[in-house]
């Protein structure tokens, strides 16, 4: 069995890709808190690579911001491509069967909304309820340019 339940905050801003089929893609990480602190009382947290597809992805990038505290249901993945420099590079991340959106419509915009107030977005559709190519999907992943993230993107 290969399920992943998560809660956390999002990193930073979603960026919307497309693949060279036109397949909407998200690759974000996930700020999980720890349920212990460190020696000296400090807070740890998990840093987990995400990837989101199709109309899960595009109401994703368009709804939640950094900071957004989201639930996420899905599966590990793992997985190999060819860098820019035909290196062999590994990859294991979440991918994303439905997302969350666990605060309010007025709280993800920085205001104060009322927790009880759900907007009719709350949450992206399940995976099943998208036509699924999972095997298309993992090759247009495989080719994405990730040569574009630094050392200054990692979370550590």
């Amino acid at each position: 069995m290969n399920r992943v339940v998560l809660v956390g905050r999002i990193t930073k801003d979603p960026v919307l890709k497309r693949t060279t089929n036109d397949v909407p893609v998200v690759q974000f990480v996930i700020a999980v808190n720890r349920q212990f602190a460190s020696q000296n009382s400090e807070r740890q947290a998990d840093f987990i690579n995400c990837v989101v597809w199709k109309q899960q992805a595009e109401n994703f990038a368009k709804f939640m911001r950094k900071g957004s505290l989201i639930g996420v249901d899905g599966r590990i993945q793992t997985r190999q491509y060819k860098d820019a420099n035909q290196e062999t590079r590994y990859a294991t991340e979440v991918v994303c069967d439905q997302i969350q959106f666990l605060e309010s419509k007025g709280a993800r915009e920085g205001g104060f909304g009322d927790v009880n107030t759900y907007d009719e977005l709350s949450s992206i559709p399940a995976k099943n309820e998208i036509e699924d190519n999972s095997q298309d999907t993992m090759e247009e992943l495989n080719k994405l340019d990730t040569s574009d993230i630094s050392s200054d993107d990692l979370p550590f």
